[in-house]
């Protein structure tokens, strides 16, 4: 079904009702939500917003087929009803209203995926939204997603590593915003009046599995790098990687805002410098290898004794070594390279990790090939984990811009800084007198660039990075 700005009359009316969500995105239903959520988009501003009153008669008729097609497929997702009956009264008062900026708060707040971690559980979302590393702007956007939770996860999480928001979730389909480099489902992103208190946030680690697996395999043929048995096994094996991602995933997302903190490390409404994302992102990704090694260590001690490991025991010994190698060959061969150099906050992250490895003689590229030495690689990756959670510790007794020069060394003393910083050179006492927005203002848009290593892999790694939009598990 084709939809235009003037709908036809088979739009009228009620699809079928589906009770299976195991094949709800190839019912008529699903199509012809689908096909109206994309042409009610056409229609939208920025703001989510319909302001030509002539579009307005079109727009009536694709929210009547969004909201038909929620009521047929509703029986599908019974554990959602609460919030798509919500999500039709929403999408009916915003045509009441004339169609200006879309709220949709009611129906967020009664979406709540965290309830339901069930492997294999689907859900059918459908908000006005902006798509983090897709689209700025509030559209409507339509998903059919699918739970990964596996027993072992289960178990981490109701241990050690306790995070009742973390959601992990497959792409099964959707529509535009999402055929984009946006791996996350977030709350914050939906059109509403006020901000709620947020009680979950998911990540499509499908997309994230799918994405590394091609991105790696290329990687790994350019520079010649002979991957470990493990870490060769990941790139065929698109279930395996994923599990890997939810364990790396569930670790890292419970590490912010815990530990020795400065204030806000996310730095939510305030102007910092954006080295200071990568320290966070990366101090939360270091902990996530850490605690895979300790997991790895702990449990082999266990075997090597001759204990009997439980199932989800044995699954998180398969899958800590994975994480290790996820950790370091997502960040060094994807996160590096991907998106601009304009305050590239992860690719700055990618390139210290990398360079921090190489400095400590664990990483070495000789004769044109990469090589690591495996066996002293964790204890690196925990160091610069180590190192960042120090200068954490110690900013608690320090002003905030001392804080931030303090950040500042600790990266250019692994990673060498472009040549015209005022940074590197060393800020003016005009500007270390004055408001922190000075600081901020003398960081460069590339004040870290890519060193020749990552130049000339940029170049070859380009089209594969490119081919990586909009991907899904299905497709390798």
């Amino acid at each position: 079904m084709s939809l235009t700005t003037t709908p036809s009359n088979a739009l009228i009316g009620e699809p079928e009702v589906v009770e299976d969500a195991s094949t709800a995105e190839q019912s008529a239903a699903w199509a012809q939500l689908k096909d109206a959520a994309i042409a009610i988009r056409e229609l939208q501003v920025k703001d989510g917003s319909i302001p030509d009153t002539a579009h307005h008669a079109a727009a009536r008729e694709y929210v009547g087929a969004i909201t038909s097609g929620i009521r047929a497929l509703a029986p599908a997702f019974p554990h959602d009803a609460e919030y798509l009956a919500a999500s039709i009264v929403d999408f009916d008062r915003w045509v009441a209203e004339g169609f200006g900026v879309p709220d949709f708060l009611d129906s967020l707040v009664t979406f709540q995926p965290q309830q339901h971690r069930i492997d294999g559980i689907r859900h059918l979302v459908i908000f006005p939204m902006y798509t983090q590393n897709g689209s700025s702007d509030r559209l409507v956007e339509a998903l059919i997603v699918e739970t990964i939770w596996p027993e072992f996860i289960a178990a981490l999480e109701a241990g050690d590593y306790g995070n009742k928001l973390f959601v992990s979730l497959r792409l099964v389909d959707f529509t535009p915003g999402y055929d984009t480099n946006s791996a996350v489902l977030f709350p914050e992103t939906v059109a509403m009046r006020e901000i709620p208190s947020f009680t979950w946030g998911a990540i499509f680690q499908d997309r994230e599995a799918a994405r590394y697996r091609r991105v790696v395999r290329a990687a790994s043929e350019i520079t010649n790098l002979d991957l470990p048995e493990r870490a060769a096994a990941m790139l065929d094996d698109q279930a395996l990687t994923e599990r890997a991602f939810v364990m790396w995933d569930i670790i890292h997302d419970r590490t912010h805002m815990r530990g020795d903190l400065p204030f806000d490390p996310f730095m939510i409404k305030q102007r910092m410098p954006f080295f200071l994302y990568s320290l966070e992102e990366m101090r939360c990704d270091m902990t996530a290898f850490r605690e895979s090694v300790r997991i790895q260590r702990a449990l082999t001690a266990r075997v090597e004794a001759g204990e009997e490991l439980t199932a989800a025991e044995r699954e998180m010994l398969e899958h800590a070594p994975l994480v290790q190698y996820a950790v370091i060959f997502d960040r060094i061969f994807r996160f590096a390279i991907t998106g601009t150099r304009v305050r590239n906050y992860d690719a700055v992250g990618g390139q210290l990790l990398f360079a921090w490895l190489h400095q400590r003689g664990v990483l070495h590229w000789t004769d044109t090939a990469l090589a690591f030495d495996w066996e002293n690689v964790p204890d690196a990756v925990v160091a610069l984990g180590d190192a960042i959670d120090d200068l954490y510790w110690h900013s608690i007794d320090r002003p905030k811009v001392a804080h931030w020069l303090a950040a500042y060394e600790l990266v250019r003393g692994t990673l060498t800084p472009h040549p015209a910083s005022q940074w590197a050179r060393g800020l003016s006492d005009e500007i270390l007198a004055g408001a922190p927005k000075g600081y901020t203002d003398a960081v460069m848009d590339d004040e870290f660039p890519l060193s020749m290593f990552f130049e000339t892999l940029d170049k070859k790694m380009k089209p594969v990075i490119e081919s990586t939009v909009g991907i899904r598990g299905t497709d390798d």
